[in-house]
């Protein structure tokens, strides 16, 4: 059984090693999960690479790219990444894009993503996928004297967004195919964004319906470690308040004033990298007292039975598939056969199993 409604991020947290993939990506087609999801890094999570091993090791799960970015690559570069994956695997690729995280583009000397930059970037792809010969562009991605691939391709590559705010989620219904959105949103906000999404598809003149929403849904079960709960958790929310927190407290309309004393607070305030990445137990422990629990409740916690009913509530409040975030298929395992259990006939018959499809 292949359930194209479930996916699973991976490498995820800070892995050791890019070969832990192969296991991973093997587990869970074995379970049948029907898509993986790729985020990027710069260090040994570079997207293309991987991709192309996710391909190599599996027969039917659906790979998406949540996210890469649209300007660390040249458009023919990117094209020609998602045309080869799309062929490797026999239509099961989807190519994802972000905006990614403006300090650190800053940081690296890359240019602020703009809405404006991604709508003309997906409008380009879809040229190209098609063969069109692109002469003279001159857009907000930049200007190229002539884009092509091939004159002859005719490929159907669905294309996927990761998306927080409001401008990025109505771009996702008018021109992308499936969008990601981010862990630990409120039920509200989640309600918000799905509405947000199918309401531009149908301005645009597209099928809401074929625009799939997946939420991104912290996935972490009492048979994992203790300590190991904690940072998949409070480690991980806590990074993201480092990195974006304003976004995330507007986004899910939490109280900005527990963020400034999280941001205050004198060993976050001195602490050097990611909470989540290289935090001992002990200082973990210390920083879950500066998170409210309501702010980690959009999660899927407890036994199997208590996971699979916060999952199937995600389906309830309109998402169309779920990503099982922050653990492996390994740790998973126990979920996902509770879930397959208890899954009720028919009602994911027509998702496909590219994540964009």
């Amino acid at each position: 059984m292949s359930m194209n409604e479930l996916g699973f991020y991976t490498l995820p947290g800070a892995p050791k090693s890019p070969r832990d993939l192969i296991d991973e990506v093997r587990d869970g087609e074995r379970l049948g999960l029907g898509s993986c999801f790729i985020s990027e890094r710069f260090n040994i999570k570079e997207a293309v690479t991987l991709s192309g091993a996710v391909g190599a090791v599996s027969e039917t799960i659906g790979i998406a790219t949540a996210a890469t970015n649209h300007n660390t690559r040249h458009p023919l570069v990117t094209a020609s990444y998602a045309t080869t994956m799309h062929r490797l695997t026999d239509g099961r690729f989807c190519l994802g894009i972000g905006r990614g995280i403006a300090p650190m583009f800053s940081a690296f000397g890359l240019p602020k993503i703009t809405t404006a930059q991604m709508e003309d970037f997906a409008q380009v792809m879809r040229r190209l996928f098609a063969g069109e010969v692109i002469v003279g562009h001159d857009g907000p991605i930049g200007k190229f004297p002539v884009l092509a691939l091939d004159p002859s391709f005719d490929e159907k590559i669905p294309l996927g967004i990761t998306a927080f705010g409001q401008n990025t989620l109505e771009l996702a219904g008018r021109a992308f195919d499936c969008v990601i959105l981010h862990t630990f949103f409120t039920d509200e906000t989640l309600v918000r964004c799905v509405r947000t999404v199918k309401e531009s598809a149908e301005r645009a003149g597209r099928n809401p319906a074929a625009v799939r929403v997946w939420s991104c849904f912290a996935t972490i079960g009492d048979h994992i470690p203790e300590d190991v709960r904690l940072k998949k958790t409070v480690g991980r929310l806590a990074t993201y308040l480092q990195a974006y927190g304003d976004l995330m407290v507007s986004t899910n309309g939490w109280d900005p004033k527990v963020l400034e004393r999280f941001r205050q607070d004198e060993f976050v305030r001195t602490f050097r990298g990611a909470l989540d990445g290289v935090a001992t137990t002990e200082q973990l422990e210390h920083v879950a007292t500066l998170i409210p629990d309501e702010w980690l409740a959009p999660a899927a916690a407890g036994s199997p039975e208590n996971c699979v009913r916060k999952i199937n509530e995600q389906f309830d409040l309109g998402a169309d598939g779920v990503i099982l975030h922050g653990a492996s298929p390994h740790d998973l395992e126990p979920i996902v056969t509770e879930y397959a259990r208890t899954r009720p006939a028919g009602r994911f018959d027509h998702l496909a199993a590219n994540p964009g499809g």
